[in-house]
């Protein structure tokens, strides 16, 4: 089966087509600055990607020109539509409606969109993707893969917050975290990594990157995770304070007459990485920074490890332990700086780092000594293929179904 997975974002489309059978990716790209005159369209694997600069009005403009490039040209993946199984679309807010992926059908996109609200620049998107390919591939089955799923397993102490009930009941606000995909795919192939039942396991993932989260894992269940009724909470990011005293929200609107719109730009796009350095949210620019003598840019660094280190903390009291610490995203994967920063001096844990191995830079690994107690793990991450796992999964389930 060939599932086309789809992320769309509010100016966006990326894109997979993978075959799930093989896992084989056939094809891949992203447009980019859709709506504007700015456009570009960038499409294919590796040596054969090409870009290219093409106006597209809006996402259904972009999904066309997915097809034609899927289906015509040089670096076409297939013949034709008929070759597409299927349509995932990762949808980041599922609320409290949606454990696990479903196939789309009315309800489903009315629910997306009454959860617009906390996640407005994802949720719209994913409808416009999703309206598209009703437009161009109206008899395909479309399944939704949401972030927020994964941590519907968490009890009510740990998403609850201590504000008054009647908010839950009226507003349902609660922890309902993101990153769930990939918190739960990194999780399954830390057990597979290690051949054991991650029901065997005590598992802390870590989702570090421009956007950043952690999740407990206690015995293949989510028990707790850092972003909270929106992806602004939890540890500090790039452009994201993450959890700060909430007092200093009123404090900062009333001695910079801020609206309610602008101190959610402060702390969303104003403030992590880039707030702190005043250069950038990307790590690397900060790391040359701050091996050239600046201040913040260094202490930039050591907030964003710091804050990971604390929540490493609070994840092993919560569990009673943990057996395996699995890294992932741009920061995890790649930064040997800053998984050294953030694992120095927990070797009283029984959490200890191999300099050599953490200095190696591909493939899923092990980056852990071999007396340490706690295995150390860096998993790439793939959403997009658990995207695609799902979709095969329920288009087969339904379509079994309506066999019998």
């Amino acid at each position: 089966m060939n599932v086309l997975v789809l992320n769309a974002g509010s100016s966006s489309l990326k894109y997979q087509l993978i075959n799930i059978e093989t896992h084989a990716l056939l094809s891949k790209g992203i447009c980019e600055r859709v709506g504007s005159d700015e456009s570009s369209h960038k499409h294919g694997i590796d040596d054969n990607e090409v870009v290219i600069s093409i106006p597209m009005k809006d996402h259904n403009d972009a999904m066309r020109h997915v097809l034609e490039a899927l289906t015509e040209g040089e670096n076409k993946a297939i013949d034709s539509l008929d070759e597409i199984d299927a349509i995932g679309h990762r949808i980041v807010q599922g609320g409290k409606y949606f454990d696990r992926s479903v196939l789309i059908d009315d309800f489903v996109i009315e629910k997306i969109d009454e959860l617009a609200e906390l996640a407005p620049l994802h949720n719209k998107a994913a409808l416009m993707g999703i309206e598209a390919c009703k437009r161009f591939m109206p008899d395909k089955p479309m399944v939704a893969v949401f972030d927020s799923s994964y941590f519907q397993t968490l009890p009510p102490k740990a998403f609850m917050y201590p504000i008054p009930y009647e908010y839950y009941e009226k507003y349902a606000i609660r922890k309902y975290g993101a990153h769930g995909t990939s918190h739960r795919y990194i999780a399954e192939r830390a057990a597979a990594y290690l051949e054991e039942p991650i029901e065997d396991l005590k598992i802390i993932t870590c989702h570090l990157g421009n956007g950043c989260s952690m999740t407990a894992v206690d015995h293949g269940v989510a028990v707790d995770t850092s972003m909270g009724l929106t992806p602004l909470d939890g540890l500090m990011m790039g452009t994201r304070s993450g959890a700060i005293d909430p007092a200093i929200i009123p404090f900062i609107m009333e001695h910079e007459g801020l609206s309610t719109s602008e101190i959610n730009d402060v702390l969303n796009k104003k403030s992590g990485l880039l707030g702190i350095s005043g250069i950038s949210n990307d790590l690397r620019s900060i790391r040359s920074a701050s091996e050239e003598g600046d201040d913040r840019a260094q202490l930039a660094y050591e907030m964003y490890s710091n804050s990971v280190k604390k929540y490493l903390g609070q994840y092993i009291a919560v569990m009673g332990g943990v057996d395996v610490i699995v890294l992932t995203a741009g920061v995890g994967e790649n930064c040997e700086k800053m998984r050294r920063m953030i694992f120095a001096g927990l070797q009283p844990l029984g959490i200890v780092l191999d300099h050599e191995k953490n200095k190696e830079r591909k493939g899923e690994r092990e980056i852990s000594t071999k007396d340490s107690r706690v295995v150390i793990l860096v998993i790439p991450t793939d959403e997009e293929y658990m995207i695609a796992r799902d979709t095969f999964e329920i288009v087969h389930e339904n379509e079994s179904s309506e066999l019998d």
